[in-house]
């Protein structure tokens, strides 16, 4: 995994790009290891398993449909990834590329996005892993009751930042020791996925439970019976597609990092829809969409499928779906510590944060400081949070649809715009520089635009409102306007980034040479560090 396939970009090639290296360890991840981090970090068991109930309940058999639709925008969008990769391989990804193509007041915004987004459901991926602890542990020993203890809130705090702890551990370690730990733990999850997805086709083609038979019309997006239900098991489709970016963060790190990011996004992309569409097939086969006893639109079972159909579809291996899902949000846990360290990372190194984020372990070469933070800020939330009220924290949760189409959507648009004098330059490049991720662009505005007026309806999420405003559009546009906030007072505190000195705004065709402000980041970092 770690085999160097092409040496990275020299520091003096970097700073032409108007860039520059952060220190992190090079070379150390391969395509194989980029794609089992890619996977673990989407967690395709935790996923489903939420997933799979709310969009039946939305489409019903129409499912696999919505997987394709879903994937789409995804694809367009990690097309656009795949080419500021090439042009920018830097660890900020989104914060970076947003930067140098609009400027440092909506790449700060953009890294906020991603940092908001990604270290907000660290905490929900630690409150999934505990309560399948405490599931698995009951369906071992026998003791129903031990299932009951995650919802004692002390026991479930304490066990969560233990969960917290242990993944940041391997996260602030050596990359190689990451891809180690994921790949046994990605390797079980898939293994356990088509395991169940297996048994459950065969005894539904042997008659077993009640249910329809695999029919073409389930792929038909047009037999959704409306608008708005296509919208809502749209915006679940691509929710569970996120995380998929994680594998350009790794760039800096990356054998032939112009490449091997992008190729590891697109791999990991198809395996997750491959995964998905046969999950979702081979269930919808087993228990149908009845409202009742295994029904996936039973409303009893439609947070956490898995659990209720894996007694029926694997008796008394139905332990192995539990673990698959404990593994998977404990993978996921660790793995998605990758994204927003390097973004904190590449935000301190460029003067855009403290330099104490931009700091790199001396021995382990991995953003120690910004991996820290990032769990400091998860457990902390998750602590409040789950003492002042259980709704809150998954309706926080449910906003964050907003901050990933936000983010990814920039991204997007930032791809259009930085290769705008590309676009005619040939087929290709008009492509996948301007119509693929201006499309898929465009399909994650409208998505963020309507999240937010439907979040509005108190209705939307657990119920809960503020002032008769959705809790949900409150926490969505609050968790946004913290970033503001924040924005204002680092441009007070380190003008040097808003004024482009450390990080330019540029194109294309002007980072051809370098300039004295491609070499102003180090002096900025090395004072500031001093």
């Amino acid at each position: 995994m770690s085999v160097q396939q092409a040496p990275p970009p020299a520091e003096a090639e970097l700073r032409a790009r108007g860039l520059s290296g952060k220190g992190l360890g090079v070379g150390t991840v391969g395509l194989v290891g980029a794609v089992v981090i890619g996977l673990s970090s989407i967690a395709p068991a935790y996923t489903m398993t939420a997933a799979l109930g709310p969009t039946v309940s939305e489409v019903g058999q129409q499912v696999p449909a919505l997987v394709l639709v879903g994937f789409l925008p995804m694809l367009l969008v990690a097309l656009g990834y795949r080419e500021l990769n090439r042009a920018m391989p830097d660890s900020g990804t989104t914060f970076t590329w947003a930067t140098r193509a609009f400027g440092p007041w909506v790449g700060w915004m953009a890294g906020w996005g991603l940092v908001a987004a990604t270290v907000l459901v660290l905490s929900n991926l630690a409150g999934i892993a505990v309560d399948f602890l405490f599931l698995l542990l009951a369906q071992v020993t026998g003791s129903a009751g031990l299932a009951d203890l995650a919802s004692n809130t002390a026991v479930n705090v304490l066990v969560c930042l233990a969960f917290v702890a242990a993944a940041t551990a391997v996260a602030y370690r050596d990359m190689q020791t990451t891809q180690r730990v994921q790949l046994v733990m990605v390797a079980f999850q898939l293994a356990v996925l088509v395991l169940f997805a297996g048994v459950a086709l065969w005894r539904a083609t042997h008659g077993e439970q009640g249910s329809a038979q695999v029919a073409l019309d389930w792929f038909d997006p047009t037999a959704v019976s409306s608008t708005s239900a296509f919208a809502a098991g749209l915006s679940l489709s691509i929710f569970i597609f996120w995380g998929w970016d994680v594998t350009l963060t790794m760039n800096e790190e990356t054998a032939d990092p112009d490449r091997t990011p992008g190729r590891a996004a697109m791999v990991t992309v198809a395996v997750i829809v491959a995964v998905y569409l046969l999950l979702a097939v081979c269930l919808l086969a087993f228990a149908g969409t009845g409202d009742t006893g295994h029904g996936l639109n039973n409303p009893e079972l439609q947070d956490n499928a898995f659990s209720a159909l894996a007694g029926p579809v694997l008796g008394p291996a139905a332990a192995l779906v539990s673990l698959a899902v404990l593994t998977s949000s404990a993978a996921s846990l660790q793995s998605t510590f990758v994204s927003p360290a390097r973004t904190l990372l590449a935000m301190g190194h460029y003067g855009a944060l403290p330099a104490w984020f931009g700091r790199v372990h001396p021995r382990f070469a991995t953003p120690g400081n910004a991996t820290v933070a990032a769990a400091a800020v998860a457990a902390a939330f998750y602590a409040v949070m789950r003492v002042v009220s259980e709704n809150v924290l998954w309706d926080t949760i449910t906003a964050l649809g907003m901050m990933i189409c936000f983010y990814y959507g920039t991204t997007a648009f930032a791809c259009v715009w930085y290769f705008r004098r590309q676009w005619s330059a040939s087929a290709r490049s008009a492509l996948f520089t301007l119509v693929c991720p201006l499309v898929g662009g465009l399909v994650l505005a409208v998505l963020f635009v309507t999240t937010l007026v439907d979040s509005t309806d108190p209705a939307y999420g657990s119920g809960s409102s503020v002032g008769g405003v959705g809790l949900v559009f409150v926490l969505g546009v609050g968790v946004i306007a913290v970033g503001a906030v924040l924005m204002v007072a680092q441009r007070l505190a380190r003008p040097a980034f808003f004024r482009s000195e450390t990080l330019r705004r540029s194109d294309s065709t002007s980072d051809t040479t370098a300039d004295a402000t491609s070499g102003s980041t180090a002096d900025l970092t090395d004072r500031e560090h001093a």
